[in-house]
């Protein structure tokens, strides 16, 4: 399912326009990636956690030279589920 597609279902379930579901999905998602981008954690109890992962710089190989490279640190954001829906998944 895309964005569009949980806007029409959304919509739909609650009787509300579809265009107004996707202004509410688009802040929303607005907001996450701001609290990300400022270090934060956004907790939806029970379905789960979006945060920022760190990883450590490291030495690497190039596969052809097979010449050390120096790997920069990085931030990805992740997601943790939540209890409930693993529970969901799970059957």
């Amino acid at each position: 399912m895309n964005k569009k597609q949980l806007a029409a279902k959304v919509g739909k379930e609650l009787k509300l326009k579809k265009a107004q579901v996707e202004k509410v999905l688009d802040k929303t998602l607005e907001l996450i990636t701001e609290d990300l981008k400022g270090g934060g954690v956004v907790r939806l109890v029970g379905f789960g956690n979006f945060l920022v992962r760190g990883r450590a710089p490291r030495v690497g190989r190039n596969p052809r030279s097979g010449e050390k490279i120096d790997i920069p640190p990085t931030k990805s954001p992740a997601f943790v589920p939540g209890i409930n829906l693993k529970k969901a998944i799970k059957g």
